[in-house]
């Protein structure tokens, strides 16, 4: 009960890889969960008894206080040191030697519903409306420097404003820059919602179901989440479809005009835009969609948003904006299903779990 943490053992490898390779691997014996302890194995090194635990404060190889009348675990042994800088240096070459095993066992993990999916819904979303925030800022700073020119055009009809004028235009720039980076985190958020809100309505019940999806299309996530059949959330598909189209071939792909133009073609007509298109079989065209409008795009986002959360996926929200994980077991058992009922019910799941995780996160068993 007596140990003291050793500062070799702060250089261990992770937690889970020493335990699988301890407990699943080797079948060291395991004394379970202790208060603020969430596993110990005992080791005999050149006879002397260790003890590698995983305290709240860390994985470490402690060296016990075998007097019969300490009350204080004390510092560690000189000796104790340097066995435990041994020990360390073993568990790392055996890590090293059973990365196959590591591999294994991974495959196994994710082929049942013993898994948490990470979330990372707030973060991602907060992006998005930081970059939507700033970019409503900046129209309404591009619209007064425009009524401030219109103003001074009023007073001294014929002469304009140099200095009015390159603001507005800066102003302008920075609002379709704050735009476009919305866009994008806006569409890296739905990659991200998609998945969970399908796990919330037991459509992924086990990992490899969750893997094969993130690597699927956005498309893809959509539909799985949402019931396209509905025709307002079809609407809605359509036109998310077209602008992440649009903002991939415009960002991401470096197609240099929103219409695709990449190229200047000298003909009778003039100077004609050609436009790289997404057709394998016609790589180029004269011709294309229209050019997407940053105020459109973000106004319809919005849009989907409020049909998100006005439907039968409202309770859903309440998950996705806590600290929680999505459990696959909770897909699988209809825990989910039963929460998903109503926005209280989702509630209560909630402020439930995040007291469980906070008792385990302190190791208070």
């Amino acid at each position: 009960m007596l140990s003291a943490r050793t500062e070799a053992g702060r250089g261990l490898p992770p937690y889970y890889l020493v335990y699988f390779l301890l407990v699943d691997l080797l079948k060291f014996p395991s004394l379970g969960q202790w208060e603020k302890t969430a596993w110990t194995v005992p080791v005999r090194f050149q006879g002397r008894l260790y003890g590698i635990e995983h305290r709240k404060m860390g994985l470490g190889v402690f060296e016990p206080n075998l007097d019969p009348n300490a009350i204080m675990s004390g510092r560690p042994s000189q000796e104790g040191e340097q066995d435990a800088t041994a020990i360390v240096e073993v568990i790392k070459q055996a890590v090293s030697v059973a990365a196959p095993y590591f591999q294994w066992r991974a495959q196994q993990a994710i082929a049942t519903s013993e898994l948490n999916v990470v979330n990372r819904n707030s973060d991602l979303f907060e992006r998005y409306e930081f970059f939507r925030d700033q970019f409503n800022a900046q129209v309404v700073g591009s619209k007064e420097l425009a009524g401030k020119s219109k103003d001074r055009r009023s007073e001294s009809p014929g002469t304009f404003n140099v200095e009015l004028i390159s603001s507005w235009l800066s102003v302008n720039k920075q609002v379709n820059w704050y735009a476009q980076a919305a866009i994008e985190a806006f569409f890296s958020w739905t990659e991200h919602a998609f998945i969970h809100l399908a796990i919330l309505q037991g459509k992924l019940k086990v990992g490899t179901q969750v893997a094969e999806l993130a690597e699927d299309n956005w498309n893809a996530k959509f539909k799985t989440a949402l019931d396209i059949s509905d025709k307002d959330t079809k609407a809605h598909y359509d036109k998310l479809l077209d602008l992440r189209a649009q903002v991939r071939n415009f960002v991401a792909h470096g197609a240099f005009g929103k219409e695709g133009q990449a190229f200047r073609f000298h003909s009778g007509a003039g100077s004609v835009p050609v436009l790289l298109t997404n057709d394998r079989d016609h790589q180029v065209s004269f011709t294309g969609r229209v050019a997407f409008d940053e105020a459109s795009a973000i106004s319809e986002i919005g849009s989907f948003l409020d049909h998100l959360w006005a439907g039968a996926l409202a309770p859903s929200r309440c998950y996705l904006f806590s600290v929680l994980p999505s459990i696959l077991s909770y897909a699988s058992d209809g825990t989910y299903a039963e929460a998903m009922r109503s926005e209280e019910d989702m509630l209560r799941l909630v402020q439930d779990l995040t007291r469980r995780f906070e008792q385990a996160a302190d190791m208070a068993w």
